[in-house]
């Protein structure tokens, strides 16, 4: 003789059709992330590091101190000139990586007198970026700026950042990333063969 069910147990029972629904949206979701994945993994890696910042166009803010040798400098001080203004940290990665493009870059331009290079600590303390540079080399003016301060009128979020001031003083483009010899060369070329 059949077993009569009870009302209890038959609420208990999933309707055929929620699971048929359940299973279905489990495999959109996973042909949706498959999908994804394989953009992410096939994609070119974004070499695109020039972005936008309010400062383009406008006077490059006070960007003067006490570098990290004890001699002031400031971003006024070299007027006719590029001056490539470049934050960055000891303990930051990209910093290291982009570090001998720089070295490159100031090598170039100190040898031709048209643009300097100037860093400034963000978030570091002065003896762990001293060190840096004893480790990785370059004798560009290092402001020691352990309050953030020249940081904070540029805008930087995270380091590296650079920025490039035209020989008239006015920010032409901020850099997020690391920043390549290339990227700069082409930046002030472009600008140099631009129509006045």
């Amino acid at each position: 003789m059949p077993v009569a069910r009870t009302d209890v147990e038959e609420t208990m029972e999933e309707p055929a059709g929620g699971r048929r629904v359940a299973l279905v949206a489990s495999g959109v979701i996973a042909v949706l992330a498959a999908l994804m994945v394989s953009v992410l993994a096939t994609r070119d890696p974004s070499t695109e590091r020039a972005t936008q910042s309010e400062l383009v166009g406008r006077l490059a803010p006070a960007t003067e101190g006490t570098t990290l040798d004890g001699d002031e400098v400031s971003v006024d001080d070299f007027r006719g000139r590029w001056v490539v203004v470049n934050f960055f940290a000891s303990w930051c990665i990209p910093c290291i990586e982009e570090h001998p493009e720089l070295a490159a870059f100031d090598a170039d331009h100190r040898a031709a007198g048209d643009a300097v290079l100037i860093g400034v600590t963000f978030d570091n303390r002065a003896d762990d970026a001293r060190e840096f540079f004893a480790d990785y080399g370059g004798d560009w003016p290092v402001i020691d700026d352990p309050e953030n301060s020249i940081g904070v009128a540029y805008g930087v979020a995270q380091v590296p950042e650079t920025f490039v001031v035209a020989p008239n003083g006015t920010v032409v483009q901020r850099f997020a990333g690391g920043v390549t010899r290339a990227d700069l060369d082409g930046l002030i070329a472009a600008y140099e063969e631009a129509p006045q």
